[in-house]
This record gives structure tokens, C-alpha cells and sequence, in this order.
């Protein structure tokens, strides 16, 4: 018997239907978001519904290497998404966003499963996918906003740039200010989170656990445990996403490559 109020189709249906107040909005500001909107919303309803039914299937054989392959998909489409938001592109910064938030995310998720909580079998689908998507969510918005940054930035500060790498600047010396701007930007999401975290909104997965009858002092506990992987696994994607780029667009002979730059056409 669960101890949460099960949700009908019929139901499902009817809390589909608030999107109508954005597609309003829309219509008479003249928004144009109508299209995405809808986009958004049929995209997000199915992938919800598959992935339930994939995780039903998943926590039901409780083996590792089904879990592993749905953790990396979950990264693959993570890194990929984490680029789709960018304005700028180079070659290689799918792999870099990838590298960046598959290395964050797996320290900082075998740190909460083998080093603090010590979930037995450590592979434990219940644990491991929920706080793994919760991580990758936060790190790629965190990535995303600081390559963005980072690009724009050495577009825009070129000229500077260039001028102190010309008068004998190192690479990083030249770029130096720009690094650290992008980094602040992709971990300032996190930190706002966490200043209005209990006071002004409930996370979701301490409300999720809550709903489901967890006592709300032991959700708390959850919550506050994941948070500080999130806040650490965006961070060090960030910087790691920073640094690769900052690679892949100044050679070892501390010139700015922004010829590798190629912005990227809207659809």
C-alpha cells in the first residue's frame, strides 16, 4: 500500500492543461514562444513517461551494468545539452563538456554512495539515478553558463587580450580575468539555490521524499548531503569546462585562436 496519493491519467491531463496560461501570455504579449512551448512541453511528457517505465524495468533487475549504461546515457545527453545553450562553438567542446561533467559528477556521486550515505549494493538504482540526475542537472546549467561566458567574453576583450599577450603576457595571464568571471557566473545558479533553500522554496527532491512519507527531518538530511555534491560538482565542472576551452583557444605559443570560434546559426 503506498502513502502517497496516486495520479490518474485523467488528472495527468488536467495538470498538462496550465501550460495554456504560458501559451496565453505568449499569444498576447506576442511572445513567439507558442512553438517551444509546445515543443517543450510534449518532449517533456514523453521522455518523463519512458523514463519511468525504463526505471521501473531497471529497478526491478538490480544490476549494475544496467544501471552504469543509464548513468552514462544520462551524461552523454548532459554534455550535449550543456553546448546546445551555448552561442559560440569550437571543435572538440562536446568532449570537454563531457569530460567536465562526467569527472564532477562521478566524484562527487561516489562520494555521497561509497563515503556518506554507504548505499548497499553501491549500485542501488533507487539512490544512484535520482541524485546522479539531480547533479548532472545542476553541473551542465553550470557548464553551459560558463563556456557561454567565457566565449563571449575573449570576443568581446580581444583586442585587451591581444595587447597583453603582444607586450609579453602569458596565456593565462592575459586571459586570467576572464576565467575567473566565467567560473563566478556558472556557480552563481548554485548559490543562489542554496541562499533561499528552506525559506523560500523546497527542493524537489526533499518535497518528493516528503510526498512519498519519508519524515521530513530525514528528507532534510538527503537534501542537504546532495546539495553540497551539487554545489561541488558544478564547481569543478565549471572550472574544468574553463580550463579545456581556455586550452583548445590559446596555443602553447600564448596566441588567442578565436579563429576556431564559429557561432552558432539559430534555427
Amino acid at each position: 500500500m503506498t502513502n502517497y496519493v496516486l495520479i490518474s491519467d485523467g488528472q495527468l491531463a488536467l495538470a498538462a492543461m496550465l501550460i495554456l496560461i504560458n501559451l496565453i501570455l505568449s499569444i498576447v504579449l506576442q511572445l513567439g514562444l507558442e512553438k517551444q512551448l509546445w515543443i517543450g512541453s510534449i518532449r517533456m511528457t514523453v521522455q518523463l513517461l519512458l523514463i519511468g517505465y525504463v526505471l521501473k524495468w531497471i529497478f526491478a533487475l538490480q544490476s549494475s551494468w544496467s544501471v552504469l549504461s543509464v548513468a552514462l546515457i544520462m551524461t552523454l545527453l548532459a554534455g550535449q545539452s550543456a553546448i546546445d545553450r551555448t552561442k559560440r562553438r569550437y571543435q572538440g567542446m562536446y568532449w570537454n563538456s563531457f569530460v567536465s561533467i562526467f569527472t564532477s559528477s562521478a566524484l562527487m556521486l561516489g562520494a555521497i554512495v561509497s563515503g556518506i550515505i554507504r548505499v548497499e549494493p553501491w549500485y542501488n538504482p533507487q539512490y544512484i539515478i535520482p541524485m546522479l540526475g539531480m547533479i548532472l542537472g545542476n553541473a551542465l546549467t553550470g557548464t553551459s553558463l560558463a563556456l557561454d561566458r567565457f566565449t563571449e567574453d575573449l570576443t568581446v576583450r580581444r583586442d585587451q587580450i591581444e595587447s597583453l599577450l603582444a607586450l609579453g603576457a602569458t596565456r593565462w595571464e592575459a586571459a586570467q580575468g576572464t576565467i575567473r568571471e566565467a567560473v563566478r557566473t556558472g556557480m552563481i545558479p548554485t548559490i543562489n539555490q542554496m541562499m533561499v533553500m528552506g525559506t523560500v522554496s523546497l527542493p524537489g527532491m526533499m518535497t518528493g521524499q516528503i510526498i512519498a512519507g519519508a519524515s521530513p527531518t530525514d528528507a532534510v538530511r538527503y537534501q542537504i548531503v546532495l546539495i553540497f555534491a551539487i554545489a561541488a560538482a558544478t564547481g569543478l565542472a565549471t572550472i574544468g569546462i574553463v580550463l579545456l576551452g581556455f586550452r583548445s583557444l590559446f596555443n602553447i605559443q600564448h596566441q588567442l585562436r578565436l579563429d576556431r570560434l564559429q557561432f552558432k546559426q539559430k534555427l
